[in-house]
């Protein structure tokens, strides 16, 4: 279900960010938390009751002394047209200024151990208070009723209406996480091309023939498709590849002194040695040293209740094209990877939070999120409020736009994925990439994929293909339109999914390289008919354009000597009146692929397809100017680096 505009307790905030209110004060001594409750958790979804006795961890996030005032000196630390222009608070700055108070700490930890819960970790800037107990112990403190129920494939666990607190700490609860399991929605947005699709334990290779660059070889064998002889896709872009098609390879400045941190959940066991093969296996002049490299991950928690569905492998394969996507655009830059603990919530919040509070990167990339936003709005909140907290300190939080262009043939409408829909990231959209054999980038457009399969002589169906995957946009139903966007994005995009004359936030906000058949090569250990062993393949998805961009931003950020933190209101003021951003238009064209039918070898036959860009038959377009496939564009080489 989607979640309508007039259901948000909401303010005029300078973020342009539509936020439900903390707990509000009701009857019988309660305060209940608005939209704290998933929209999917039916009575008609309903498939079996929690057991009493299971565990839970969860965290209550607690708001911010002055949210108004928070967002109001991000925007002036972040918009280049205000006096404190990049005067960026200091994580002890903002725990002085904003956090919740020592008082309401206490008073949340106090209603949590007295209700029979072990108190757990509360962090330096005091988002929340953690804490676990049985399930019975949560149906009682939070009022609620805790059931399974079945969304999107999955079984998840939700309360049964909104969750309630003490009427005395109203005003002091932002939001709950982990009571449900929403942000087990989360999922890496990476693909190989194929719907629904993430890089399994079991191995994946392209198959021959491809193309060292675009425009290699040719397809002379096969029918034409469209009355053309469609050059072979690339068999992955080297880091090489891509630092020349950027520009970054123009200038002395390689990421030195930034530190990339990189949010995902678990952790790849092998994850370091993976990227550093790479490294030497492709880009040898710039080796990943183990001083550059640094891990945190949360432990799970013990005796968690067990998920229902727990894709680790499709995780590992995002660490590992995250970090070697940083590193090969920005080999000076130090790579933090941060892993959530699980994959019941992934607490990826909590891994978000922690760079923040401490200010452990400069900038972060984020490659995952929902299909929608069809998340509770309490839990809106809490990212929300961290990501203000990173404009705050000068901290850019980057986000892939989602890989189902605009997800209408999931959802049935269309829609913006979050967390990319939130007005205090830079949401990342892909597109589609041919850099010719010099190294030069011969055009770029957007990423949006039609595919026909070649049978018995003839593609099927014909030009332009069926649909299979593309760069997310849309309008948010969350987010008022932000300050950066007016007079900007056209009203006919900001005004979509809206009431009225309202206007919501459009995404995404700037893109690169995505299509993942114009994609980059990685190398991965995966399990092998003849053993477990690295190999290589081609991947793309958005959740390869935003480590892309990260990777350049950190280039700039070395070259300028200091930190452009939250992007957006830069971004927004320099493409309208500078070549920084390269605005990304339509281009008519397609590749041949061929790949193995069981992913690994030709002993099952091959399948022979033609992959078109920029797929027309969607309500997001590529378009001159801002559109809602690939934003504002994509960096323009040195003009980009060299941002103010």
């Amino acid at each position: 279900m989607r979640r309508a505009l007039t259901l948000f307790v909401s303010l005029a905030l300078a973020g342009g960010a539509a936020v439900a209110a903390p707990a509000v004060a009701s009857a019988q001594g309660r305060a209940v938390i608005p939209q704290s409750h998933p929209d999917w958790a039916t009575p008609q979804a309903k498939v079996a009751e929690t057991t009493p006795s299971s565990k839970l961890n969860f965290r209550v996030y607690l708001a911010m002394r002055d949210q108004a005032g928070a967002q109001s000196v991000a925007q002036a630390v972040s918009d280049p047209s205000s006096k404190t222009y990049r005067q960026y608070l200091t994580p002890a700055q903002v725990t002085d200024r904003f956090a919740a108070t020592d008082a309401t700490v206490k008073s949340v930890r106090d209603w949590l151990a007295g209700s029979g819960f072990s108190i757990g970790d509360v962090p330096s800037n005091k988002a929340y208070v953690e804490a676990s107990g049985t399930a019975d112990q949560v149906e009682k403190a939070f009022s609620v009723d805790l059931a399974k129920y079945k969304v999107d494939g999955q079984v998840l666990r939700a309360a049964d209406k909104e969750l309630s607190v003490p009427a005395a700490l109203s005003g002091q609860v932002l939001g709950v996480v982990g009571v449900d399991q929403a942000t087990q929605l989360l999922k890496p947005q990476h693909t190989d091309g194929t719907p629904n699709d993430v890089p399994p334990s079991d191995g994946f290779r392209n198959a021959p023939p491809c193309s060292t660059y675009y425009g290699e070889k040719v397809d002379t064998t096969d029918p034409a498709y469209g009355g053309k002889n469609l050059p072979y896709a690339p068999c992955g872009y080297t880091p090489a590849q891509l630092r020349s098609a950027y520009g970054v390879d123009k200038v002395p400045a390689d990421g030195k002194g930034t530190t990339v941190a990189i949010v995902d959940a678990f952790a790849s066991p092998t994850l370091y040695a993976d990227a550093a093969e790479y490294a030497r296996r492709n880009d040898p002049a710039h080796p990943l040293l183990t001083s550059q490299f640094s891990e945190k991950v949360f432990p799970a928690t013990p005796g968690q209740e067990a998920p229902d569905q727990c894709d680790a492998a499709g995780w590992y394969g995002e660490q590992t094209l995250d970090v070697e996507a940083v590193h090969g655009l920005a080999p000076g830059a130090n790579i933090l990877y941060v892993g959530g603990a699980d994959c019941q919530d992934a607490s990826l919040d909590s891994a978000l939070n922690w760079i923040v509070a401490g200010h452990r990167a400069d900038i972060i990339s984020n490659s995952y999120g929902d299909t929608g936003e069809d998340i509770p709005a309490s839990e809106v909140k809490v990212w929300t409020q961290i990501a203000v907290q990173a404009a705050l300190e000068g901290i850019g939080v980057f986000f892939s736009s989602g890989d189902n262009g605009d997800e209408a043939a999931r959802l049935g409408h269309p829609a913006a994925d979050f967390p990319a829909s939130d007005s205090w990231v830079t949401a990342v959209g892909g597109t589609s990439l041919a850099v010719g054999k010099d190294g030069r980038k011969l055009f770029e457009t957007g990423w949006e994929t039609g595919k026909s399969v070649l049978t018995n002589g003839a593609y099927v169906p014909g030009p332009p293909g069926a649909y299979t995957s593309g760069s997310g946009g849309g309008t948010s139903v969350l987010f008022d339109q932000p300050f950066y966007q007016k007079g900007i994005v056209p009203d006919a995009l900001s005004t979509q999914n809206q009431h009225g004359n309202h206007k919501g936030r459009v995404v995404p906000d700037i893109s690169a390289v995505g299509d993942p058949n114009t994609g980059f090569l990685v190398g991965q250990t995966q399990t092998f008919p003849e053993g477990v062993h690295y190999d290589q393949y081609r991947i793309g998805g958005t959740s390869l354009a935003s480590p892309v961009l990260a990777g350049i931003v950190a280039v700039s950020d070395s070259l300028s000597h200091f930190h452009h933190g939250f992007l957006n209101p830069l971004a927004y003021q320099v493409a309208s009146r500078t070549p920084a951003i390269s605005d990304v238009k339509h281009v008519d064209g397609a590749v041949e692929r061929v790949d193995y039918a069981n992913s690994v070898d030709a002993s099952d036959g091959l399948i022979t397809s033609a992959r078109t860009f920029d797929y027309p038959n969607l309500t997001i377009h590529t378009t001159s100017g801002y559109d809602n496939v690939t934003g504002l564009g994509s960096p323009n080489g040195l003009a980009f680096l060299l941002l103010p």
